[in-house]
Order: structure tokens, then sequence, then C-alpha cells
């Protein structure tokens, strides 16, 4: 009882400070400084499409409920209650040819500490082959026989780790290892927030591999009481027998935003386990060949998604903020349509960068 009247309370004075979660800035459209300021601009006229949105909303789903709008399941768990809305997606067949990969690392010799690009093609010119081959060398032969170990052992956290200390952390090497996984470990992840950091989350957008198709279950909020238990829902999902979470920026965001929030509620944490930031990759991949890679520009670049009714993200609070002062559901409409499309579009990019780094040829 003690638990619930501390949850009501955090939600009460989260709805007292929602005023003052704006910290974003409206630029002009071309601005290109501003909008180089990743994360805390929003162009004028997405922000004037924003605001008109809004005020459709709120008129379109007036007096329309809350479990007619989303028909979701309640969960129920040790951190209270939320919704969990669900829907299927068709993803496109990969064939990964993980042998090919494993080859070409075999034969990185500048894997090996100590040994450059110009020194690899000398010992290649000399006989060294294959990391095999340099484990027998008398200068090398030791740090060869280690990576050696390491790629044999094929722990996908060690190989990332060997390969992000030789080359960028980006190298396709790394993308690779996610070919060791079965389609059903990945966990794909989304989060909508109030704002930067130690900030309540108000969606988790979960997408995992089941039957050939991509689930997606969203762990909505219908109070800011509710956090804890979407939560705990969410790390649930990496119970599986070796899950491998693929994110977009969330090395630097979702990941250590979630860890924020699961001490802020004593929940523990997400215990370390490989991670596929698609935005290294893409970056990688596309930089100086599209305007931004953001995963807005990107799906639409280069997956063809092109979306309508959309809300930028730094704007999300003000919409649930609208919600929670009104009680109409209609300002939850994008915040649930933007989060699904951004898990919906990380698993297209993500099997996309993997068929081209590791698919057969």
């Amino acid at each position: 009882m003690a638990a619930m009247q501390a949850e009501s309370r955090i939600g009460a004075l989260w709805q007292q400070r929602m005023d003052a979660l704006r910290e974003y800035d409206v630029v002009r459209d071309g601005n290109v400084f501003g909008a180089g300021l990743a994360g805390s601009c929003v162009f004028s006229s997405e922000y004037d499409r924003a605001r008109a949105l809004l005020g459709e909303l709120v008129s379109r789903y007036d007096g329309v409920e809350f479990d007619t709008l989303f028909p979701g399941k309640e969960i129920l768990n040790g951190g209270g209650s939320c919704v969990a809305l669900e829907s299927r997606h068709t993803l496109p067949a990969t064939t990964i040819d993980t042998a090919r990969l494993a080859q070409e690392m075999f034969c990185d010799l500048t894997l090996v500490h100590g040994v450059g690009d110009l020194s690899e093609r000398r010992l290649k010119a000399r006989g060294y082959r294959t990391i095999a081959d340099l484990a027998e060398h008398p200068k090398f032969r030791s740090a060869a026989r280690q990576v050696l170990e390491r790629l044999t052992r094929a722990d996908p956290n060690d190989v990332m780790d060997l390969v992000g200390s030789r080359h960028a952390k980006s190298h396709p090497f790394a993308l690779g290892t996610a070919g060791s996984f079965e389609p059903e470990d990945y966990v794909f992840l989304d989060i909508e927030t109030l704002g930067l950091f130690s900030r309540p989350i108000i969606l988790f957008g979960v997408g995992t591999i089941e039957v050939g198709h991509l689930v997606v279950r969203q762990y909505l909020l219908r109070d800011i009481c509710e956090e804890a238990a979407a939560l705990t829902a969410t790390v649930e999902q990496f119970s599986g027998r070796s899950p491998a979470l693929v994110t977009f920026n969330g090395k630097a965001f979702d990941l250590p935003y979630v860890q924020d929030r699961l001490a802020y509620y004593g929940l523990g944490t997400i215990s370390r386990i490989p991670h596929f930031d698609v935005l290294h990759f893409s970056r990688r991949r596309w930089k100086g060949q599209v305007p931004s890679c953001r995963l807005s520009a990107l799906e639409s670049e280069v997956l063809g998604v092109a979306r309508t009714d959309d809300v930028p993200g730094q704007m999300v609070p003000e919409f649930y903020e609208t919600y929670l002062k009104t009680k109409n559901c209609g300002p939850l409409v994008p915040i649930v349509d933007h989060n699904r499309q951004d898990v919906v579009s990380l698993a297209l990019l993500f099997f996309y960068l993997l068929g081209e780094t590791c698919g057969c040829r």
C-alpha cells in the first residue's frame, strides 16, 4: 500500500512539473547550424504542423475512452500495472553467411596487436595469409594465438571488443557478429521520454522476432505512476536464452536512460549483453550520401518509408502533458504511432545493413 501511495505522489509531482519540461529550440527551416544541435531543436515548419496536429487530435478524440482507442492488454507485475499494445509486421527474408564473414575475420592480420596495414601486406607477401599462419610467426605468434582463441570462442561481446580495439566500433566485423544469433534472440528497443535523462519514460517499444514476423509490444503509461510496471515488463523481454539488444543511438541514450530509471525504482539493472547500435553502422555506411543520419531521414532515403501526422520526438512531452491535463487520449495517438514506426524502421534498417555485411552473395 505504501508503495502504491508513493507512486501516486510521484505521478502528482510530475504533473506539476510538466510545464517546465521543454528542452528544445524552434529553429528556422534550413538553419543547418541549428539542426546540427542533435536532439535539441525542431524546425519551425515541424513545430507548426505538430501544434496544429495537437489541436486537431484533441477535437477529433473528444470523449473517446482510452480502452476504445488503445485496446491493449492489462499488464500486472511487481511494479504495478500498465497497458501493453501489440502489433505484427512482415520482415524481408535475410540469409546470413556467417562462414564467409568468419573467414574474412581470420584473414584480417590487423586484428593482431602490432600489425598495421603496411605490415599486413608484407606478412601476406611472405606467406602469412591468415591469423592461424601468423600464430607460427616468431614475433607475432603470442598475440596471434590470443586473437585466434578469441575468434574461435566466438563470444559476441568479446569479438566486438576485439574489433573495436583494432578498428572502429562501427566496423562491419562488429555488426557481423550479430549473424551468430538466432532471429528470435534480437530485442529491438526504442523509448519515448518526458525529456533528457532522469525524467520518466512514458512509452517503451520492444520488438522481437516470432515465427518470421516482427512483433512490437508497446508498454504505455496511462499515468506517470505506471512507469515501474512498464520498466519491469520491458526488462522481462531480455530474459531469453541469449538476447542481443538492437537500438538506434541506444548506447548513448536508450540503454543508459533505462538503466537510470531502473536504479530510480530500485529494480536492478540490465546485465551486459551484446548491443548493436544501428546509428553507428548507419553513419559508416551512409554519411555524406544522405542529408542526415537520423532514423526518420534514413527510413525515408533508404527504406522508402513516409510518415504522416508524425510528432517530433522533442515534442512528445507536450503531447503527453496535454493528455494528462485534459484526459483526452487523442494526443497519445501520434506518440504511439511514432514509437511503433521507430521500432519497425529500426528492425528493417538493421536487417538491411546485416544483409549487406554478411548476407549471401
